[in-house]
């Protein structure tokens, strides 16, 4: 079956959009969404692999998606990568820069290499995509450019480094907002919360089940997909967001309204939005996705 998109068919026809770290998870999702309305999808990743298995799933929905291996911490990789998209597809509409990882880590243990590596690849490394595709392209045209943070909003313990990045990208979103917007660029973020992405088979054991009980401190009583987070990136690169910018949209539950003077009941009626067709749920949280794509 095909993408089940709350989008109108057809929403980015002519389109073309860039997606980082579309081989796997969120970007994956996205990547899917955006070739199920129209768009014309370059993939980015470091890992060929995962790039070449997106691309020909999409191709077998009848999409179309394009990839190039690209590190985007490295300034001149960014750069050719960007010229390389214009010339294969002509134009550049739109950028998600979703790419990013991290580790679990006291800060005490963190050392500066992994500092480091994480700073440059959850914020370094979307201020040179962003660079590159306004300077090589939207300047001149317009365009719209989605960047992902995380739940930073209360701190993130375990992965400080990462937490600093994000909370740093939302201001780099506000910045640009300001600087692009003669240009017709809007910039704007999201910042999921706990969600079933095949991301998290990557943690610790001990990391995991934290992920697994954090659905109790949520006020919908569980986590998010991929859907749920790959929708509210469609709006902000279409025509309908067209006034917004410099916005940072949270997409985590309702977890930062939680009060300690507020009870938290056991359960809550919440329904997930499950309309990537091929989403893949975590091996963590398999026992807990109903095939409708609620929690139980």
């Amino acid at each position: 079956m095909p993408y089940r998109s709350v989008f109108r068919p057809g929403l980015f026809d002519g389109q073309a959009v860039i997606v980082t770290g579309g081989g796997s998870g969120f970007g994956r999702c996205i990547a899917h969404e955006l070739a199920a309305l129209g768009a014309t999808v370059m993939l980015m990743g470091r890992k060929q692999a995962g790039l070449e298995r997106v691309a020909g799933e999409i191709a077998e929905d009848g999409g179309r998606a394009d990839w190039l291996t690209c590190n985007i911490r490295e300034g001149e990789e960014v750069r050719e990568a960007v010229a390389e998209t214009v010339r294969r597809l002509g134009r550049i509409d739109g950028l998600v820069n979703n790419a990013g990882g991290q580790f679990t880590a006291p800060l005490a243990e963190i050392t500066d290499k992994g500092w480091r590596a994480v700073i440059d690849t959850n914020l370094t490394g979307g201020f040179l995509m962003a660079r590159e595709c306004y300077n090589q392209w939207m300047k001149g045209h317009g365009g719209a450019i989605v960047n992902m943070t995380a739940h930073f909003w209360q701190g993130m313990p375990l992965m400080g480094h990462s937490g600093a990045a994000r909370a740093g990208m939302m201001n780099f979103t506000q910045t640009a907002a300001l600087e692009w917007a003669a240009d017709g660029v809007r910039v704007n973020a999201v910042s999921p919360g706990p969600c079933m992405s095949s991301g998290l088979d990557t943690y610790t054991p001990d990391f995991k089940q934290r992920l697994r009980r954090r659905a109790q401190d949520i006020p919908m009583k569980r986590l998010g997909t991929e859907s749920e987070v790959s929708a509210p990136v469609l709006f902000l690169l279409s025509e309908a967001s067209g006034f917004i910018t410099g916005a940072t949209i949270p997409i985590d539950g309702g977890l930062p309204l939680v009060k300690a003077l507020w009870p938290m009941p056991e359960t809550a009626r919440s329904t997930a939005y499950q309309g990537f067709h091929r989403s893949e749920v975590p091996d963590l949280f398999r026992d807990m996705a109903r095939p409708d794509g609620a929690d139980s």
